[in-house]
């Protein structure tokens, strides 16, 4: 079970949604040394079971550039998953998998030839690397640099989250979640957990010269509640994750601190009244309510929107997008952080990209073809779901930079207008940046101070056109809580987002109160 909601978008996918956003800390990781442990994982979990060697990966990228190519890579993953749900007490569902794979990729201009395979070995890495090469025409002597190993330190451990609890005790976390959940509100109907967790091993080399590991672990703790009373049922949801394994919940408090979330939101939801319509000022909370940012903003920045000319930010660098209070960036640096990777899908070390600053747009979200085509470098951001799917440019955790304002401030300012600290589902439309996203927690603001919460607020506007109206930004920047998902042309990958307090002086909400 995943209870989040998900974002779609006419041109660029999804969302997924927690439901609560906390204080996070910036954690960057320094990157100096070889990640020699996730050498040794690769070849002995990946390459040797298969008969395959790091020479064989040479030798096939040798002939993939034995015709005239601007670039390749062959990217080959492993991949084991777990979780497991509880409703109401009782284990309803346990899964399992493992997978493992390859794609190999050539580039050609704007042409690209893509070939992957479930099964591992010499004869199914030559039938792809033949196929993926199909596409370049001329022939002619290719040119490809010797590989070197990246030296660039992880930013997560490497290993496997699901041999950090038995079976009995990750089942045993989740009917404590569940106990913990009822015993907060006598109220609660139903309670649905889940817990999951994944493996991930990653092996990429390009024709670029670049041979890159990555040992990717990350887990997700999830709960749902339904609250009744008096002829009246909500739904709340609460969520925490990131690149570690299971002892993120199995010490500590953070079980406990997720129920009381999930039970608060629901709370809420059972007190409140139907939420006014027309144009007002919004305040948006710190943390998760970045999702706004990421949808209406992040896919209009990434590289192949803007190559293309279908994103409403094309052809606009070095222009003002925001007001001067706004700088946005997409760091995948984070240490730990669900959206942070230690190298992207084509091997390039990721880092902090300053998108928009002080207002003004400074960068695009690059893979290494959209880069090319652009007369640009890669900035880190080629993801792809599985060994199955070519990369493009994604967004990794994106976020808004801390401003002035005390938060508190920031709400007694506003005579009239929503306070919205959470969010639930939405539509975007890349092309013309208009957007519709559902509130699953707002409140009134009247003279100064939150009041009442609402129900079924909408925030209607224009990505390019709502970061003008920000006229306050706080000091109180949160990240999500790490169990983002964001969907792009069919693909899903683990993101972040987060912000801090901001004001928007106009937008519309659609409510439902007359």
């Amino acid at each position: 079970m995943q209870p989040e909601s998900r974002f779609t978008s006419s041109t660029a996918g999804s969302f997924g949604r927690p439901a609560t956003s906390g204080a996070n800390a910036l954690a960057v990781a320094p990157r100096e040394s070889a990640h020699t442990d996730g050498f040794e994982a690769v070849r002995t979990q990946l390459l040797e079971p298969v008969g395959l060697e790091l020479a064989d990966v040479d030798r096939a990228l040798g002939a993939l550039m034995s015709r005239r190519l601007d670039y390749a890579d062959i990217y080959f993953q492993y991949t084991r998953f777990e979780s497991w749900t509880v409703e109401d007490g009782i284990v309803k569902d346990g899964v399992h998998s493992v997978d493992h794979g390859m794609g190999v990729r050539a580039l050609d201009g704007e042409r690209t030839g893509f070939a992957y395979s479930d099964e591992l070995g010499r004869e199914a890495l030559d039938d792809a690397v033949r196929a993926a090469r199909g596409i370049a025409r001329q022939g002619g002597e290719g040119r490809c640099k010797v590989a070197t190993a990246s030296a660039v330190k992880p930013l997560y451990p490497a290993l496997d989250p699901m041999a950090s609890l038995n079976d009995r005790q990750k089942v045993g976390l989740l009917a404590d979640l569940d106990r913990d959940v009822r015993a907060l509100d006598e109220r609660v109907s139903q309670v649905i957990g889940s817990l999951a967790g994944v493996y991930e091993l990653v092996l990429v080399q390009n024709s670029e010269g670049v041979l890159g590991v990555d040992v990717r672990p990350l887990v997700r703790l999830n709960v749902s509640v339904i609250m009744e009373a008096n002829g009246r049922r909500e739904r709340g949801f609460a969520g925490g994750g990131g690149r570690a394994d299971f002892s993120m919940f199995s010490a500590g408090g953070r079980p406990r601190e997720i129920a009381a979330e999930a039970v608060r939101q629901a709370a809420v939801n059972m007190e409140s009244v139907p939420a006014p319509a027309g144009n007002m000022t919004v305040v948006l909370g710190p943390g998760w309510p970045g999702i706004l940012l990421h949808e209406a903003i992040g896919h209009g920045l990434e590289g192949d929107f803007n190559r293309k000319g279908t994103s409403a930010f094309s052809g606009r660098m070095g222009e003002c997008v925001a007001t001067p209070a706004c700088t946005v960036v997409d760091d995948g640096t984070l240490q730990g952080r669900r959206g942070s990777l230690t190298m992207d899908d084509e091997g390039t070390p990721t880092r902090c990209n300053t998108l928009i600053e002080n207002g003004v747009l400074k960068s695009y979200m690059h893979d290494t073809q959209n880069a090319r085509l652009m007369g640009t470098h890669s900035t880190g951001n080629a993801r792809r779901e599985s060994f199955a799917h070519a990369p493009m440019p994604r967004m990794t955790n994106t976020y808004m930079l801390p401003g002035r304002h005390d938060p508190e401030e920031i709400i007694a300012s506003v005579d009239k207008g929503i306070y919205a600290p959470n969010f639930g589902g939405g539509q975007v439309d890349i092309t013309s940046g208009k957007f519709v996203f559902s509130a699953s927690e707002a409140y009134l603001i009247e003279k100064g101070k939150p009041t009442a919460p609402v129900k079924g607020a909408m925030l209607i506007g224009s990505g390019p056109d709502v970061l003008t109206r920000v006229s306050m930004v706080g000091s109180d920047l949160e990240l999500d809580p790490g169990v983002g998902i964001c969907g792009k042309n069919g693909q899903t990958v683990p993101v972040g987002v987060g912000q801090p307090t901001v004001r928007i002086d106009s937008l519309t909400v659609g409510g439902t109160s007359h």
